[in-house]
């Protein structure tokens, strides 16, 4: 591959290649001008990834991947449960994603905690 393409502005990929005007990303099927790249700058060049290395962004589904303890309930967040369109922030102590699990309301979680669904 090209060392002088840059990465994909939607997931990083380092494995870009050109297909006529535009570029595109193998790994996520992200096509896009060399124009619109420099206008459109990822988030700082922040990026947060899942549990197991898949890139997060905002409005994504994810799956818990562990039993979380939850201050005054009971039970807790069970593993497999699915949370709908997260929102990545720079939070505190790690809790990178703001989102309302269903029966919990609105609370942060880490990205080390769930996966891509």
């Amino acid at each position: 591959m090209n060392d002088s393409l840059p990465p994909c502005p939607q997931c990083s990929g380092t494995y870009t290649y050109e297909v006529g005007a535009l570029l595109t990303c193998p790994e996520c099927g992200h096509e896009w001008s060399p124009s619109e790249e420099s206008a459109n700058p990822v988030s700082g060049g922040r990026v947060i990834k899942d549990s197991v290395g898949n890139v997060l962004a905002d409005g994504d589904t994810v799956t818990v991947v562990r039993t979380l303890k939850v201050k005054g309930s009971p039970t807790g967040i069970k593993a497999g449960t699915k949370v709908r369109n997260i929102r990545l922030v720079d939070g505190v102590d790690g809790h990178d994603i703001e989102c309302r699990v269903d029966g919990f309301g609105a609370m942060q979680l880490k990205s080390a905690v769930v996966k891509k669904a």
